[in-house]
């Protein structure tokens, strides 16, 4: 069964991929990229400064940084 996509804003999702390694390269606007480390490929993530992120964009994050919602939720 899926679980359900929390409700986090942009800095959020930031400040949880930091604790997972990843680290904070630039920000154009309202949009921060992170690049990072994970399952021993390298990542690059781009993340929008929103108050909440949708489902959608959550799950796009997530897939682009190949980390599950359950590690993500471990995290927060």
């Amino acid at each position: 069964m899926a679980k359900k996509m929390p409700v986090l804003s942009g800095r959020e999702v930031i400040k949880l991929l930091s604790g997972l390694g990843f680290v904070q390269v630039k920000q154009k606007g309202s949009h921060v990229k992170m690049k990072g480390i994970h399952n021993q490929n390298k990542r690059t993530v781009i993340i929008p400064l929103h108050k909440e992120l949708a489902p959608g964009t959550l799950a796009s994050i997530l897939k682009q940084a190949d980390i599950t919602i359950e590690e993500l939720i471990k995290k927060k």
